[in-house]
């Protein structure tokens, strides 16, 4: 299949994409022709799938559909660390285990050592070969003990604990800030220049930060999820300025990890997402674009809870003024920074939004 399909292509390779759409339900008969049947089946996936709706296929929804295609019991799953099995496969054996209690980390759909360690835990708990590797005899005692375990989100509690236990002062925390120089220059020179100012404060406040890139270099994304990982971040907050063909699209949007699909999602990713876009929101006039669940590789293979902000869009004549303008600049630092501290804040210290001031931070713990 060539790097990308769209309307109007036609042959194998689109059958091949209609059999999986059809498989899943999305598509009523295999096509030959990407016509528009197959494109809105292309964006209610990607739309299930928290990708961008575009209706092309491109690499990440490709893989994304390839990862749909598998079933638990389909094939045995075991660790490769070389090329490690990613599909919906993996996904529903990690949801199992977590609802049973075997921490087998992040949701993610990929099998890694953590899962095998899950894996296994799970095997010696049931008497079973304790090998790592899923296979019909694991799944069958999964299917027999999950009609006496009921659900849980243990691993959703253990983030949200995990939080909690960090206290509320910013000392010792870290944070990973990754201007996105996706955009061109301009909307690359507003992103750096944000996440600079960011630093500053956040440094001074007894936070390590790292930002992913200096003022004229570029990183890959998967360059800047290893450096996440290795480093032990905190917080990861990724900073973008949009562009599109119509320069009526505007506004600003925050992202966190969650699949719909796997029933997933990351509770202080979602919390710090809202923080941050109703603190925007309340001290500027961009658009509310809202707070939404994605699968982007960055947010859901970065072990920190991790957010990208959107900042508003390079091709929009109003947005693009007010990011140009440093006082509006602060503003949003001043907004990213009260909703930092918010995310650590117990219930009974926080504000309404978009009332707090750096000023005041000082007398609800900001430092140890």
């Amino acid at each position: 299949m060539s790097s990308e399909l769209r309307r109007g292509d036609s042959g194998d390779v689109v059958i091949q994409l209609s059999t999986t759409l059809a498989r899943l339900g999305l598509l009523k008969t295999v096509l030959s022709d990407f016509d528009l049947t197959v494109e809105d089946a292309v964006k209610a996936f990607q739309q299930e799938r928290g990708l961008i709706v575009s209706g092309v296929v491109d690499p990440t929804t490709l893989r994304s559909l390839e990862e749909a295609k598998w079933k638990l019991g389909d094939r045995t799953l075991k660790l490769d660390v070389r090329s490690p099995i990613r599909g919906d496969d993996v996904a529903q054996l990690q949801t199992r285990l977590v609802e049973m209690g075997f921490n087998c980390g992040r949701v993610d759909g990929i099998f890694g050592t953590q899962t095998e360690i899950a894996v296994k835990d799970f095997q010696k708990s049931v008497g079973a070969k304790i090998d790592g590797q899923c296979g019909p005899s694991t799944v069958m005692a999964m299917v027999r003990l999950m009609k006496i375990v009921s659900g849980g989100a243990p691993q959703q509690l253990r983030e949200e604990v995990t939080r909690a236990n960090k206290g509320p002062s910013l000392a010792n925390k870290v944070i990973v800030l990754d201007p996105s120089s996706e955009c061109g220059p301009e909307a690359s020179e507003i992103t750096f220049d944000i996440a600079q100012r960011l630093e500053g404060r956040l440094i001074a406040l007894g936070v390590t930060v790292f930002l992913t890139r200096s003022a004229t270099s570029q990183t890959s994304e998967a360059e800047r999820i290893v450096t996440s990982n290795k480093i032990g971040a905190d917080l990861v907050l990724s900073l973008n300025i949009d562009s599109y063909k119509n320069e009526n699209a505007q506004g600003v949007a925050t992202c966190y990890y969650g699949s719909d699909a796997h029933g997933v999602h990351s509770v202080v990713g979602e919390r710090f997402a809202t923080l941050v876009q109703r603190e925007i929101c309340a001290r500027t006039d961009l658009l509310n674009c809202r707070t939404h669940a994605k699968t982007w590789d960055l947010l859901r293979l970065t072990k920190a809870p991790t957010v990208r902000i959107d900042l508003g869009y390079i091709t929009s004549p109003g947005d693009a003024l007010r990011l140009r303008e440093k006082d509006f600049r602060e503003t949003i630092v001043e907004s990213i920074m009260i909703a930092i501290q918010r995310l650590y804040l117990a219930a009974e210290d926080d504000a309404k939004t978009g009332t707090l001031k750096i000023s005041d931070l000082r007398r609800v713990g900001l430092r140890k």
